[in-house]
Formats: structure tokens, C-alpha cells, sequence
């Protein structure tokens, strides 16, 4: 096990619910915090135990591998009745969604809670100090999906249920959604070799669909007739991940702004530290050279305080615990060939073998588009691949309350894409062409988005 001293998250859990939304147990001392270290809190608020105000459903089915779970009949899966009984926790979607973004809710069925056998405890959510959590979401009207997903940043397993699980079980998904094995910005003691921590995410995700799928069958009495899985920013890089190398698995995939690994860039080290440096001493020119697009300036100092250095930080722990300079100072190319190894454990190559999915911000002022998914569609090459450039869109939906003119969100278009892709695999309708999706002068931004709108 590795040790560090590090601050900060990348892909942080930006802000917190007011309390009025929150269950009391879930009510901490943060509200003091000033607003960089709210955005980069990363403690997990506690969540009332699973099972609270809910019937007793006995049981339940039995989820394969599991160590322990709980079990519980709700009313409402979504978060319109769980964030009052403790079965999500808010701070873990908060600054994920724009305020105005409309949600179904009223989905009765069963959620199971618990975690898989792991010797790391960076998750405390439910006071079980336990990683490898999972939570799995059985609607009563299903209809034979399964959507599968992993957190984004290091977030904890409720990260998704905003954007992604609220939606799905809606339609009638199954929804199953994991750690990744471990969170917060202390995930890189996890492991013995570098590396190890983010190649747990993998396995994790592999794991945990396994498991709902069999799950599934044992709750309906039928195994889900499609599986596909889903994520934002590192849940995005698990999508990658599992289409490239658990493709039997899936049935497809979409990925929201994924982090892209690779052992020679791009990738986090080759354009942070240049940011970290070029952005204090008022050098646009070497900001734009390290990928940052023109236009995204106004993101660059909320960036620059809250994610550049940490995200920097906490991920160099993970692949080089060794350096003992400065991040700002940090010049990756140079660095001992061992480094590259530990990337390349983890790093994508392209090789996706089912449909997917790409959506990416060009504002996106974290992982800047031409470094990340311009890149990653180039290695996917003519592989069943549609990617949309999202104009005016950041990494995370949360900032567009604070710029509604300037920034578009990609939550409808997450949703629009993901109707395309039933629709390609299941009645082999191909989606519009790949395309940069321009930003409209009207309409409800925060709730519609058309992937093929109308020429001029």
C-alpha cells in the first residue's frame, strides 16, 4: 500500500445540497466551508441505512459475490423518493446537473444495497467503511434492459443517479451502478503497484455486471434481453474500457466525456502540468497549445483553483508516487519508463467492439476535447462509433447555472444519444452522422437536444 499526503479530487463533488433537501443524517458541517473547498469535498456524507422507510421484501434475490446486502421495497427508486428515505446520497450527484433539469419519478420496485469482498474501506456511506459498494435498482415495470454504470471521478455509487439511473428506470431499466473499488481523494493507497487503484475500476464494473445480470434473471425470472452500459468523465472511460475488452458483455455503450489514458499522451500529465504553468503567468498562447480551446477562458481561474492542481495531484500519486517535486514543475515525457507502464496497465486503445456512443463539451475546461475524445475517435477509426462534439458544453453540467448564456448543458443530449443507440442496436437504425452540435439560440437547453438539428 502506497502512502501520500494529497488534497483535492478529480471530478470533485462540487458544492452540497441545501439542507432542507437533505435527510438529517445526512446534514454535516460543510455549510461553512468556503465555495473551492466545497467543490473539491470528497468526505462521503453518511446516508441513512438502506432499508429505511421502506417494506420488508424479505431476502430478495441473492446478488452473486456479494458479502453483504440489504434489501429494501420502495415506493419510488428515484431520487424524488430516495433522497428522503437514504437510499442515494445527494452529495454524491451534486454540481453533476444543471438546477432546471426535469426528472421522471414515481418508479416503484426493489433496491439492493451492499458491497463485494475488497480490503480497502475508502467508502464509508451506510457506516459499513467498506469499498467495492454497489447498488442495484429492479423496477416493477420492466422492460427486459439492464444499464450499467461507474462513477464518475471517485465518487461513490449514488454519483449517477441524477443523470443516469432516474432516467433509465423510467423507461424500465434495470440499473446497477458501483464504487469502481475505491473513492476520495486518498483511492491511490489502494493497490500495491501503481496502477492498481484505476485497473480495480475495471474489474469492478466487469464484476458488478455479472452479477445484475444473473441478479435480473433471478428477480424476473428472465436474463435482461440488452445490456448497455453508460458513464460520465471516468465512468466514461469504463464504458471504452468494457466495450474494448468485455465486449460479450454488452450490447453497447455511451460515453460522456470518458478520461482518456494512454501510456505516451495524450493523457491527465501531458496537459496539466502545462496548464498549471501557463495559466498563472497569463500565457493564452501556451494554454491553447495544451489543448484548452479558445472561447473557454472564462472557465480557466474556477478550473485553475479547484481541479487543475488537484486532479494533477491525486493521479500522480496513482502512476508515479515516486516524484517528490512540484506538479506545476512535472514533465511526464521525462520521466522513468516505469511510469508509462503503470498508464499503459489502464490506457485504451480504440478497439471498441460494439456500438457506442461519444458526447464531448468543447468547452469542456478539465479533460479539453482535442486532448481526450478528438484523440479517442481517432483510434476508434471506422469501428461502430458516432461522436458528437457538444458546442459550448463543460465537464460537468453544474457551472451552466453560473453561465446559462455561455455554456450549454449535456445531460439532454446524453439522453437523445442514448434513445439513438437503442435504436442502432436494436432495430439497426444508425444514428446521425458524427458532427460538432451547435449550441441553439432557443429553446429549453437544460432539458432538449437534437443530435441531427436542421441546417441553416
Amino acid at each position: 500500500m502506497r502512502h501520500g499526503v494529497v488534497a483535492g479530487l478529480m471530478f470533485a463533488r462540487p458544492g452540497r445540497p441545501h439542507d432542507d433537501d437533505m435527510p438529517n443524517v445526512l446534514r454535516t458541517s460543510v455549510a461553512a466551508l468556503p465555495l473551492a473547498a466545497a467543490l473539491a469535498l470528497t468526505i462521503a456524507l453518511p446516508a441513512v441505512p438502506a432499508g429505511a422507510a421502506a417494506a420488508d421484501c424479505g431476502e430478495g434475490p441473492a446478488v452473486p459475490g456479494a458479502e453483504h446486502q440489504v434489501v429494501a421495497c420502495l415506493g419510488d427508486l428515484t431520487t424524488a423518493g430516495t433522497a428522503g428515505t437514504g437510499h442515494t446520497d445527494p452529495a454524491d450527484y451534486a454540481g453533476l446537473h444543471a438546477t432546471g433539469t426535469r426528472n421522471p419519478s414515481g418508479v416503484p420496485g426493489t433496491q439492493i444495497d451492499g458491497y463485494f469482498p475488497d480490503t480497502s474501506a475508502t467508502n464509508p456511506t451506510h457506516g459499513w467503511n467498506h469499498d467495492a459498494q454497489f447498488v442495484i435498482r429492479l423496477p416493477e415495470r420492466w422492460t427486459g434492459g439492464l444499464v450499467v454504470a461507474g462513477s464518475p471521478g471517485v465518487r461513490e455509487q449514488y454519483a449517477n443517479d441524477v443523470t443516469i439511473s432516474d432516467w433509465a428506470l423510467a423507461k424500465g431499466y434495470a440499473y446497477a451502478a458501483t464504487d469502481k473499488g475505491n473513492t476520495g481523494t486518498e483511492f491511490h493507497r489502494d493497490g500495491r503497484r501503481p496502477g492498481d487503484a484505476v485497473a480495480e475500476w475495471n474489474t469492478r464494473v466487469t464484476q458488478l455486471t455479472r452479477a445484475a445480470k444473473e441478479t435480473a434473471r433471478r428477480h424476473y425470472g428472465r436474463a435482461p434481453r440488452r445490456t448497455y452500459a453508460a458513464g460520465i468523465s471516468n465512468g466514461g472511460y469504463l464504458v471504452r474500457w468494457q466495450l474494448e475488452n468485455e465486449p460479450r458483455l454488452y450490447d453497447g455503450g455511451v460515453d460522456w466525456e470518458g478520461t482518456l489514458f494512454r501510456p505516451h499522451g495524450p493523457n491527465l500529465f501531458t496537459f496539466l502540468p502545462p496548464a498549471l504553468r501557463a495559466y498563472p503567468a497569463g500565457d493564452t498562447q501556451a494554454m491553447y497549445a495544451a489543448g484548452f480551446v479558445p472561447g473557454s477562458e472564462f472557465l480557466w481561474e474556477f478550473h485553475h483553483q479547484v481541479y487543475w492542481g488537484l486532479t494533477q495531484r491525486i493521479y500522480r500519486e496513482e502512476f508515479d508516487p515516486g516524484y517528490t517535486g512540484r506538479d506545476e514543475d512535472y514533465d511526464y515525457a521525462s520521466r522513468p519508463a516505469s511510469v508509462r507502464a503503470a498508464v499503459a496497465r489502464v490506457s485504451l486503445t480504440g478497439r471498441i467492439k460494439r456500438p457506442m456512443i461519444t458526447l464531448h463539451g468543447t468547452y469542456d475546461a478539465l479533460l479539453p476535447i482535442r486532448e481526450d475524445s478528438d484523440a479517442y475517435a481517432r483510434l476508434v477509426g471506422d469501428r461502430p462509433h458516432r461522436y458528437y462534439r457538444i458546442e459550448t458544453g463543460n465537464h460537468t453540467d453544474g457551472l451552466y447555472d453560473s453561465h446559462p448564456g455561455r455554456l450549454r448543458p449535456i445531460l439532454p443530449c446524453f439522453r437523445t444519444a442514448f434513445e439513438a443507440l437503442e435504436k442502432w442496436v436494436e432495430h439497426r437504425t444508425p444514428p446521425p452522422p458524427s458532427a460538432t452540435i451547435p449550441r441553439p439560440a432557443t429553446g429549453d437547453l437544460v432539458n432538449s437536444c437534437d443530435l441531427d438539428p436542421p441546417g441553416p
